[in-house]
Order: C-alpha cells, then sequence, then structure tokens
C-alpha cells in the first residue's frame, strides 16, 4: 500500500446523494433511503492512478476512511479523499476534500474542500446542522438553508455505494447540502467488466450529474461500481479544467470492521 496517500484526502468537486429521494415527476418526497455505516470499514483506503488522454500518467489520487470522530456530540465517519499531479509542467494539483457524516443518520456535519491548482488556491469550510436546517460557511460566517439529510461532495462516494442499482435506472436526489444545486441526478447505463492494475471486475456503470461540479452537465463523467458486496468505486472518468481524466484502481486496503463503539473511539473532531 502506498502509504503517502494516507493522509487527509480530496477531491474532484461531485455531487451528492441522499437520504429522501424524490419522484422526478411530482416531486413528492418518498421515505429515506436506508443506509448501512457498516459498510466501510475503518482504514479502507483506495488509491488511484490518474491518466490523461493526451498526456498520460498525471498523477494519483485517493479515497479513505480515516475513522471515527466526534462532531458536536454526534458520532462520525470521517472520509477523505485526495487527487494529487502535474500536467507537461503547466497544470498542478493538490486538492483535498475531508467529509464528516453521522454514523447513526448518514448525514453530513462538516465538510472542508482545500484548492491547489496552478494559480488557483482557495479553501473553504461548511459546519452543517441536519436537525436544524441550515448550513454556514466558516469564511463568510453567515447562515443559509440545507436540504433534508444533507450530504456533502466527498459522502455522494460512500452513499452511492449502498443504492440498490439496475441497468436502465434513473434517480434524482434532492439533499445536496446546498439547495440551489439541486437535483443530483443518476443514470446507470448498464454492466461491464474493467481491468485494472488493482484485478478484473464487473461492475455498473453510472453516470452522475450535479449543477456546478465536476460531474456537471458537459462533464459526460462515469463511474465503475463493482457489482458485488464491497461496491467499489474501480474507475471513474470525468473532466478536470480543460482535462478529460480516467482514475483506475491500482491499489487497495478493506480495513478493519468496526469492534468498539463510537464513544470507545473519541472524540478527535470536535
Amino acid at each position: 500500500m502506498h502509504k503517502q496517500f494516507l493522509l487527509p484526502l480530496a477531491a474532484l468537486g461531485l455531487l451528492v446523494g441522499d437520504a429522501f429521494a424524490q419522484d422526478s415527476v411530482d416531486n413528492d418526497p418518498t421515505p429515506p433511503v436506508p443506509v448501512s455505516t457498516e459498510r466501510f470499514n475503518i482504514g479502507e483506503t483506495l488509491l488511484y492512478e490518474v491518466r490523461t488522454p493526451l498526456l498520460g500518467r498525471l498523477g494519483r489520487a485517493a479515497m479513505y476512511v480515516s475513522g471515527i470522530d466526534t462532531v458536536r456530540g454526534d458520532s462520525t465517519l470521517h472520509f477523505q479523499f485526495q487527487i494529487r499531479g502535474s500536467a507537461a509542467g503547466v497544470f498542478n494539483i493538490d486538492d483535498k476534500f475531508d467529509s464528516w457524516v453521522g454514523v447513526n443518520d448518514f448525514f453530513s456535519r462538516r465538510f472542508t474542500q482545500d484548492f491547489n491548482e496552478t494559480r488557483n488556491v482557495r479553501q473553504t469550510a461548511y459546519e452543517i446542522f441536519p436537525d436544524s436546517g441550515f448550513y454556514r460557511e466558516m469564511s463568510a460566517d453567515t447562515a443559509a438553508p440545507t436540504s433534508p439529510g444533507p450530504l456533502d461532495d466527498t459522502a455522494f462516494f460512500y452513499f452511492v455505494r449502498t443504492l440498490d442499482l439496475e441497468p436502465g435506472d434513473s434517480l434524482e436526489f434532492y439533499n445536496y447540502f446546498r439547495p440551489d444545486r439541486n437535483p443530483v441526478k443518476i443514470y446507470v447505463l448498464g454492466r461491464d467488466t474493467v481491468e485494472t492494475p488493482a484485478g478484473i471486475f464487473p461492475t455498473i456503470v453510472i453516470q452522475p450529474v450535479i449543477k456546478g461540479g465536476l460531474f456537471g452537465d458537459r462533464s459526460d463523467g462515469r463511474i465503475w461500481i463493482s457489482d458485488d458486496d464491497r461496491r467499489l468505486i474501480v474507475q471513474m472518468r470525468t473532466k478536470l479544467a480543460v482535462f478529460n481524466l480516467t482514475m483506475r484502481l491500482i491499489d487497495m486496503a478493506p480495513g478493519e470492521p468496526r469492534r468498539s463503539t463510537p464513544e470507545d473511539e473519541g472524540s478527535s473532531g470536535n
């Protein structure tokens, strides 16, 4: 396992899933989508090679379940995602996203973004209050309404792994934590067998779409999810700046199942 990627891991500014799906015709909410956090072992790490069609290898990316923290008294899973690389000496990227999601309800409590892309450097941090129905962008120090059952960009990667997906499905979710970017759409395109450096996987192929994100209307993005009980993200394709990117799984560590209660794990995320 490549240890250099077991640090704050980050990301591709994405979309987000939901625990309150809505019907695409009348927009009446359906019951919450059940999410089992037991699927995500502490220490689970997925390491990817990032390539572009024209320039070849760009760098590495990783997703990591770093542990259980406590945010405002609530036990949360800490998810991290990172992408690092450079292209032809003219483009550099070191992006990181961190997400804290409730162990018991799978709603986001905290979300941070750290972008460093050539001359574009910026940081944002959000505190999200599902019970009170608002979120706060820390740099602006103002509150705004959030969606029911809010989820952030990084949490989406893990949420989508819990869904029962069948070819031909067309899903809409209305709980990205910033309501103006809803609905998040997921089109299930079919099944495919993907060969990666980490192995050969039968997969389900989805096309996610979110307003203003890396998987926007014009990105023509795809995510390949292993068609087995693990539901691993084994490949992704999207567009970053002017580059078309493909991320292929090259290494992984399953982590360890949670054997103790969240309270026993400590509270490192206050």
